[in-house]
């Protein structure tokens, strides 16, 4: 009987342990289950988990330029209509508004021109140089200089000012450029049909010389999302064919009243006045497509109705948007530059709400 007992016990005890290994057998294997299972859906292999980084955190420079135009950082330009009743109090100085700071007549060198050249660096109140700034290039018109429009007291530096002090735009660096492109000493002699084709040159000479030289100087953003460029009549066709030459460089672009020698326009190009920069509009991608391309003219203007609007078809044909605008009772000067920068101030850099 002790030793039947003996045996019964023996039994039961093996009977334990092979229950409990079993057990510690299953419990191990359903540990493993479970962590492939959550290997399986939370911890993507490094292929997978960088592919799921850069689509959703790191985006390529193209899809994150096409982001950014499609979402927008920006407020949409194009939501609102540009307005042409602008009092001339805008234009004036006002007591008590701080207008920034006017570096004039700041001196670089030009390989384009083979000389040195001037501009005005117009800084906004409360300038901070551990700041990083947007910037607007202002192009004059025919047979003026970089004093026109960004100077002392001049209207556009005003309407800057009292812009920026009403919060009707945001802090930027103006920068008023000279498109006399050739030895300085020689610009009284030349005629008109000259300076056609020397401002021309300005076109390839802000993106080589002035451009690196604004940037070395001051605080101002490289990225195209924060540089603009805006002119009027000979300087508004070469702010269409600047921002068109170099979209990689400007992300916004005003041509106020252009004149017609930006595309062919059907008229003899043996006038200096009609001969054509560019056969066409180049054809943005989706990486450099403009913010806003904004043009206007007014209804009295002598000149330049024409070849604006056949801008806009141009654009509109390659699918280019813009924002076109026929002015009713303005003619050609600065009443209407003063209203066409107001309406482009307004606009560009402006962040989303």
């Amino acid at each position: 009987m002790k030793k039947l007992l003996t045996a019964i016990i023996a039994m039961l005890m093996i009977s334990a342990l092979i229950l409990t290994a079993c057990s510690n057998a299953n419990t191990t294997a359903s540990k493993d289950e479970a962590l492939s299972a959550l290997s399986a859906t939370s911890a993507p292999s490094a292929t997978s988990a960088s592919s799921a980084l850069s689509a959703t955190s790191a985006p390529s420079a193209t899809t994150a330029e096409t982001a950014t135009s499609a979402e927008s950082i920006f407020r949409d330009p194009y939501a609102t209509e540009n307005r042409y009743d602008i009092p001339a109090s805008m234009f004036e100085k006002q007591s008590g508004v701080d207008y920034g700071r006017l570096d004039k007549d700041v001196t670089y060198y030009s390989t384009v021109a083979g000389d040195d050249k001037q501009v005005n660096v117009l800084l906004p109140a409360g300038y901070d140089e551990s700041r990083v700034y947007p910037v607007m290039y202002v192009v004059h018109g025919f047979d003026a200089n970089h004093n026109s429009h960004v100077g002392t007291d001049s209207y556009l530096t005003l309407l800057y000012g009292n812009m920026l002090n009403e919060g009707l735009t945001v802090p930027m660096i103006l920068v008023g450029i000279d498109m006399y492109t050739d030895k300085l000493a020689d610009k009284e002699e030349k005629t008109f049909r000259e300076l056609r084709y020397i401002y021309d040159k300005v076109i390839d000479e802000i993106k080589i010389d002035l451009m690196p030289f604004i940037e070395q100087t001051y605080p101002v953003s490289t990225e195209r999302k924060d540089t603009a460029v805006a002119g009027v009549s000979e300087g508004g066709a070469k702010s269409l064919c600047i921002g068109f030459n170099w979209l990689d460089e400007f992300g916004w672009i005003g041509g106020f009243a252009p004149d017609a020698n930006v595309i062919p326009t059907g008229d003899d190009p043996s006038n200096y006045w009609f001969d054509p920069y560019m056969q066409e509009f180049p054809r943005p991608n989706e990486s450099n497509t403009p913010y806003y391309v904004y043009m206007a003219v007014g209804s009295d203007d002598p000149w330049n109705i024409d070849c604006t609007f056949l801008y806009r078809d141009k654009l509109n044909e390659i699918g280019v948007k813009n924002q076109t605008d026929y002015a009713q009772g303005y003619g050609h000067d600065s009443e209407f530059w003063g209203q066409c920068y107001y309406n482009f101030l307004t606009k560009v850099f402006q962040p989303a709400d």
